[in-house]
């Protein structure tokens, strides 16, 4: 069931629609009693082979929409369906390709994290053996962040 704030966007939209078409459609039947009658009939052919055209195109369409897909929207979800005719294993392995990609990206960015916090720390410990400092700046907890503020 539609919220009643889509509902009421959706018919306000369609209405602006419906008028913005009205207004065309009138300025172009305005204009089209000034022009020649062989431009008026050349248009008019143009029109009716655009609409067959369309019509052709549509049917195209509607044809070439396998049986076995049927797409159904439940309030903001898509579902696929159809018949299980031999091809739902497949059907499950495609569905779940989208899922193991997120999961194999997620774990790159995860490694990722860990690599640039390793050697941030690799950073910070090759500062602290190769300077002389006195044992005191070690225990300073501010320390670390002072290397990283004066690398940057």
């Amino acid at each position: 069931m539609k919220s009643p704030n889509f509902s009421a966007a959706a018919d306000e939209l369609d209405a602006r629609v419906s008028r913005f078409g009205r207004q065309v459609a009138a300025g172009l039947t305005e204009q089209s009693a000034a022009l020649p009658h062989d431009v008026a009939e050349r248009l008019r052919f143009a029109r009716e082979q655009a609409l067959a055209r369309a019509a052709q195109a549509r049917a195209a369409q509607v044809a070439s929409v396998p049986a076995a897909v049927v797409i159904a929207q439940a309030e903001a979800t898509l579902a696929l369906g159809g018949d299980n005719g031999g091809n739902g294993l497949w059907a499950k392995l495609v569905s779940a390709l989208p899922l193991l990609l997120l999961v194999a990206g997620l774990l790159l960015m995860q490694r990722s994290h860990v690599n640039e916090q390793i050697a941030a720390t690799a950073e910070v410990d090759s500062e602290l053996l190769s300077d002389s400092l006195p044992p005191a700046a070690f225990s300073d907890p501010g320390f670390a962040e002072f290397l990283r503020d004066a690398e940057e």
